[in-house]
């Protein structure tokens, strides 16, 4: 299967994300890709809660998702969106951020919402609370598809390596983490996170990142690592972005997974143990 990460930079205008998106698929799928994958927050990176409020959108309404979808038919591929931030139903307010697999027809074959949430520090002026703004998901997920068994996540839960363990215990080749990663964490720890997750599990890992400094209406900017990347079951990275947004191409072979399984067993190594 023929690969495609789209690396983007998005503004807090939906509309103009989705228009730089969509030109990016038909970019890709005019160079043979039939599987394309999209960062996190692909309609929107907005660190004002009060913007986010006027320009998102619940699923049944969000315009990205519709117009990703009739992408997904126009082309003919399958089609991962990384995530899309959207309002809820919740009493507090706070939105999901939510992954969608889509099919060749425009079917949304499996929903994940980001379990993780990232609460950090990372350092004097760079602070970060998702969970006073996205509620999170309690569901691990692994999708079916004719190419390949996926499992989903995104970006901070790239660190908690049992929910990857899991996702390749129930059959997964390909681990999704899309991203907008901190370029302070993304420069210590991106790529061996990545490496160690293929490693561990014997996978493929594609994580499409957004990337640069995204434009905001309201004034409150964010920066982010970029380097999408596509690492082997083995743990060779097989594709890094850098930070100019665009899309790479690489060709995906499952036979690879089974290999990598096969040399290290440590999915079946499981041994029950006490304490600490």
């Amino acid at each position: 299967m023929k690969t495609a990460l789209l690396q983007l930079n998005v503004s807090d205008d939906p509309a103009a994300n989705l228009a730089e998106t969509v030109g990016l698929i038909a970019d890709a799928a005019g160079q043979g890709a039939g599987f394309v994958v999209t960062p996190e927050v692909t309609n929107c990176l907005s660190m004002d809660h009060a913007h986010q409020l006027q320009v998102l959108q619940h699923e049944s309404d969000d315009q990205t998702l519709k117009g990703l979808r009739e992408a997904a038919v126009r082309h003919g591929l399958w089609l991962s969106i990384g995530s899309l931030a959207l309002k809820t139903g919740d009493a507090d307010g706070r939105f999901a951020n939510r992954s969608f697999l889509i099919d060749p027809a425009g079917q949304i074959v499996a929903r994940y919402d980001k379990i993780h949430m990232f609460d950090v520090n990372v350092s004097a002026t760079e602070t970060f609370r998702e969970s006073a703004s996205y509620r999170p998901g309690d569901q691990a997920v692994v999708a079916d598809t004719p190419f390949a068994k996926i499992g989903m996540s995104v970006c901070y839960d790239v660190r908690f390596a049992y929910l990857y363990r899991a996702l390749a215990q129930a059959g997964s080749e390909i681990l999704l983490i899309p991203a907008a990663f901190s370029p302070v964490t993304g420069a210590a720890h991106w790529e061996p996170l990545l490496r160690a997750r293929a490693i561990e599990t014997g996978s493929y890992v594609i994580a499409a990142a957004q990337t640069g400094t995204h434009a905001s209406i309201s004034g409150k900017s964010r920066a982010t690592h970029g380097h999408g990347m596509v690492v082997s079951p083995w743990g060779e990275v097989l594709v890094d972005m850098g930070t100019d947004p665009g899309i790479a191409l690489v060709d995906l072979d499952l036979a690879e997974v089974a290999q990598s399984r096969q040399r290290i067993a440590a999915l079946n190594h499981d041994r029950p143990f006490e304490g600490p």
